[in-house]
C-alpha cells in the first residue's frame, strides 16, 4: 500500500512539473501587479498566429511552413492537427493566419489562410477546417485570391455576428490598394461558409474597406471597434479604425497626413489617418485586445507584438476605444521577435517569437526558440523584474541609431545583409561611389539585380524623408564603422543632389 502511494505521489509530480514550467523572468507592470513568464513550448517552427479557445482551454496555433497544432493548457502538450498539403513557403509566405469559429463547441471549425504556387503564380487561399475529436475531418476552400512574393497581409477575425474578417496586403502591387474591385489590400467580409454577405457595404463584393500595404494584426475591442496593425515602407507605421466605405490612403498616402502631397490628395479624395503612426518603423504585427482584470493597468488597451523593435507594447484607448492616448514598451529586445498574441479566459498573456523565420536579428534566435510564452500575474514582489522602457520622444539620433532605424533590420547591424533578399553593404560597389550612394538613399532601388555578383530581389525603399545631415550621418557610418573608409561626405553634398534631382 506505502509504494502504491508512493508511485502515485512520483505520477502526480511528475504531471505536475510537466505543466508548471520554471519562471524565466518577472515583470514589473507598476508597483501594484508584477507578472511571472513562464516557457510553455518550445522549438516550435515560426508560429505565425496563434489563438485561444475556452471551448477547448487550448491554444490552436499556425507553423509557416504549414503545420496547424494545438497547445493542451493543462499539459502544455503540443499535438499537430493538420498539415496542409499545398502550402509554398518562401520567406513570409507560407501558413500565415488563423481564426477560430465563435461558436466552436456548436461549429467546430477552425479558418486558415495560407500561401501556394501554381506554375510561376502564387495564390494566397482562405480554407474552413473542421474538427472532431481534436482532429481535422474535413477541409473547405472557401476563398481564393492573387498573392505575391511579400505582402500577403492574412490576419483573420471574427465579429459578434460571426462574421469573418481577412485582411489582405497589396501583393507588391502600385494599383491594387487603391482599387476597390480588387481584393489585395484590403479588409474582406465574408459569411462563416465564406459567402459574401447580403449587408456588405459594397454589394456583392467582399470588399469592406481598403488602402492597405501589408497589415500584419487585427483585433475587435469589447465595443465592437475593429483595429489593424500595418507595415509602413520606410516611415509611418500604422494602427488603424477600420470602418466600411473607407479609404485608408496606401499608396498614395503613407501614415498621418502630413506632407503637401498628401494633403492635396486627401482634399480631393476622402482618405482615413491612422489613429497611430510611428516613424521610425516598429513593424508592428500581433495585436489583441485586453479587456481583463488579472492585469488591471493593461485594461483597455491593446497588445502589440512587434518584430523590427522587438518588443511588446500596451497601448491604452480612450473610452469609446477609437484612439490611443498612451503608450508603454516591455520586453524591448528580450525575447526577439514578437508574432502572435493571445489571451487565455483568466486574462493570462501569451506570446509567440518568430526569431527562426527569415529575418531574425541580433542575438538570435535563442537556443529553445521558437517559443511560447505565458505572462501571469503573481501575488508577491520578486527580487529582480524587467521594468518598461522608456520612451524617447523625438530625441536626436546619432549615426550609429540612425543606421539601426532605417537600415539594420535589412542589411543588419554588421552591415553583411540577407543573402537574397538585401545585399551586403560591405560587398557593394556603391559605397566607394558617393553620389550614387546618396542618389540610391534618396531614391530607393526598384531593380532585382545588385551591383557586383550581388542578386535581390526585394526593393529598397526611399528615404527622402531624411534630412541632408541624418542621410550624411548613415552613409559616414557604414563607411567608416563597417568598411572601414576614410571617405566621408557631408550634408551640403546631399542637399546638391537632392536638389538636383
Amino acid at each position: 500500500m506505502r509504494v502504491l502511494t508512493l508511485i502515485s505521489v512520483v505520477v502526480i509530480s511528475s504531471c505536475r512539473n510537466h505543466k508548471d514550467k520554471e519562471i524565466i523572468d518577472f515583470i514589473k507592470v507598476s508597483d501594484q501587479t508584477y507578472l511571472s513568464v513562464t516557457e510553455v513550448a518550445s522549438n516550435l517552427d515560426v508560429p505565425w498566429d496563434m489563438q485561444y479557445s475556452p471551448s477547448t482551454n487550448s491554444i490552436f496555433f499556425t507553423q509557416i511552413k504549414g503545420k496547424v497544432a494545438e497547445l493542451n493548457l493543462e499539459t502544455n502538450s503540443i499535438k499537430v492537427i493538420y498539415e496542409v498539403p499545398n502550402v509554398y513557403h518562401q520567406r513570409t509566405l507560407g501558413l500565415l493566419g488563423l481564426a477560430i469559429h465563435p461558436n466552436f463547441a456548436i461549429n467546430p471549425y477552425l479558418y486558415i489562410c495560407y500561401t501556394t504556387k501554381e506554375q510561376d503564380s502564387v495564390f494566397s487561399e482562405l480554407r474552413r477546417l473542421e474538427l472532431k475529436n481534436g482532429q481535422v475531418i474535413a477541409s473547405k476552400l472557401l476563398l481564393k485570391i492573387d498573392g505575391g512574393t511579400g505582402h500577403n497581409g492574412s490576419r483573420l477575425a471574427f465579429d459578434n455576428s460571426h462574421k469573418l474578417y481577412w485582411a489582405t496586403g497589396d501583393i507588391h502591387s502600385l494599383t491594387h490598394a487603391q482599387d476597390s474591385t480588387t481584393l489585395n489590400g484590403k479588409i474582406l467580409r465574408m459569411n462563416d461558409d465564406g459567402g459574401i454577405p447580403h449587408d456588405n457595404p459594397i454589394r456583392g463584393s467582399y470588399v469592406y474597406a481598403w488602402g492597405f500595404r501589408n497589415m500584419q494584426g487585427m483585433t475587435f475591442t469589447a465595443n465592437g471597434n475593429l483595429l489593424t496593425s500595418e507595415h509602413g515602407d520606410a516611415i509611418e507605421d500604422e494602427i488603424n479604425w477600420i470602418r466600411p466605405l473607407s479609404n485608408y490612403g496606401w499608396i498614395d498616402i503613407e501614415g498621418y497626413h502630413d506632407t503637401p502631397k498628401e494633403l492635396a490628395i486627401a482634399s480631393k479624395s476622402l482618405r482615413t489617418e491612422p489613429i497611430k503612426a510611428w516613424t521610425p518603423v516598429i513593424a508592428p504585427a500581433a495585436l489583441k485586445y485586453y479587456s481583463f482584470t488579472q492585469i488591471p493597468e493593461w485594461n483597455n488597451r491593446l497588445l502589440l507584438g512587434t518584430l523590427k523593435d522587438q518588443s511588446l507594447r500596451i497601448l491604452k484607448l480612450n473610452v469609446n476605444q477609437n484612439q490611443i492616448i498612451e503608450e508603454d514598451i516591455f520586453l524591448k529586445d528580450k525575447y526577439g521577435r514578437i508574432r502572435a498574441i493571445t489571451v487565455d479566459k483568466k486574462g493570462n498573456v501569451y506570446i509567440a517569437t518568430s526569431n527562426r523565420d527569415w529575418k531574425p536579428q541580433t542575438d538570435f534566435p535563442l537556443k529553445t526558440d521558437d517559443r511560447i510564452l505565458k505572462l501571469s500575474r503573481i501575488e508577491y514582489t520578486p527580487r529582480n523584474f524587467l521594468s518598461k522602457e522608456k520612451i524617447s520622444n523625438g530625441q536626436k539620433m546619432d549615426a550609429k541609431a540612425l543606421y539601426q532605424s532605417y537600415c539594420a533590420s535589412c542589411h543588419k547591424a554588421d552591415g553583411n545583409g540577407t543573402p537574397g533578399s538585401f545585399p551586403s553593404l560591405l560587398k557593394s560597389s556603391a559605397m566607394k561611389d558617393s553620389k550614387k550612394l546618396i542618389h540610391i538613399v534618396l531614391n530607393g532601388l526598384k531593380t532585382t539585380e545588385g551591383d557586383d555578383t550581388q542578386v535581390y530581389d526585394l526593393p529598397m525603399p526611399s528615404f527622402s524623408f531624411l534630412k541632408d545631415e541624418e542621410v550624411a550621418s548613415i552613409v559616414n557610418y557604414i563607411r567608416t564603422r563597417l568598411i572601414n573608409s576614410t571617405q566621408t561626405i557631408d550634408a551640403n553634398m546631399v542637399g546638391d543632389i537632392r536638389n538636383q534631382e
